[in-house]
């Protein structure tokens, strides 16, 4: 059974950074694409960064050189870097892993984060 904790989301001051975590635990990484995903207010939920079985990394436009995705194996985690944030970066951030086969879609139940002065 998948299941995805995201944490560390909360309240930051423009220009600052946070790094969100995600636990995966039942994933085997080498099976799965992992991703972040984010909801700002009355929009809709869009695509922030991918991170492949293989390790190829993907990232949307508004974020490129501010975030960075990674996972660690060991501890079964997946992080997102976020570094130089703007209020425009204010959403609910979502963990999403998709198994290469099978297609599968298995999501978190998402962290707040806010950016505000």
């Amino acid at each position: 059974q998948v299941t995805l904790v995201e944490s560390g989301g909360g309240l930051v001051q423009p220009g600052g950074s946070l790094t969100l975590s995600c636990e995966a635990s039942g994933v085997q990484f080498n099976l799965y694409n992992m991703a972040w995903y984010r909801q700002p207010p009355g929009n809709q939920r869009e695509l922030v960064a991918t991170i492949s079985w293989d390790g190829t990394t993907n990232y949307e436009d508004s974020v490129k050189g501010r975030f960075t995705i990674s996972r660690d194996f060991g501890k079964g985690m997946v992080f997102l870097q976020m570094n130089n944030l703007t209020p425009e970066d204010t959403a609910v951030y979502y963990c999403s892993v998709r198994h290469r086969f099978t297609r599968a879609d298995y999501w978190g139940q998402g962290t707040q984060v806010t950016v505000s002065s």
